[in-house]
């Protein structure tokens, strides 16, 4: 199972800035862990990036198979909560991968690096809208009208930007 630990592993970390003398709590700015880092491991965190993806991908179709087994009644609950736990680690990895990208195209000057980088994250887009398309066709609808709200919702925002 994917937990918040892991889906905060790629999130960038917060660095204290200088306490006011007023006794302001401390203002924190945010700061980009691979901002000096050589290219070679820029590529390397999006080849990890991309594990985490794939792992989120394969927890994505577990959590449909065990939804899908569960009923009916079906547990819509639990597999609710797997697609967020699964959207916040899309949504996380994305973000790194696009400050990578831009990292590439801007300071590092390395377009076409940044171009690959670009292509990788738009067919990671067209794959989770495939894959989350294709699990909202083979889900049951659920009874009551509180249930098929939450599905209609479901299917309206389970997709992350990315």
């Amino acid at each position: 199972m994917i937990t918040a630990e892991a889906a905060s592993e790629s999130t960038v970390p917060a660095v204290p800035g200088d306490t006011a003398a007023t006794g302001v709590p401390e203002h924190e700015e945010l700061v980009w862990p691979w901002k000096d880092a050589p290219i070679r491991e820029l590529v390397q965190r999006i080849h990890q990036l991309q594990a985490e993806r794939a792992q989120a991908f394969r927890r994505l179709e577990e959590g449909h198979r065990q939804y899908l087994s569960s009923g009916p009644p079906y547990d819509f609950p639990r597999y609710r909560s797997t697609v967020h736990e699964v959207t916040q680690v899309f949504a996380a990895a994305s973000r790194e991968v696009l400050a990578v990208e831009a990292e590439l195209a801007g300071p590092r000057a390395q377009p076409l690096l940044a171009s690959h980088v670009r292509s990788l994250q738009q067919l990671e887009e067209t794959r989770l809208t495939t894959v989350a398309l294709l699990q909202l066709m083979g889900t049951p609808e659920l009874t009551g009208q509180e249930d098929s709200l939450q599905m209609h919702q479901l299917k309206m925002n389970s997709h992350p930007l990315l």
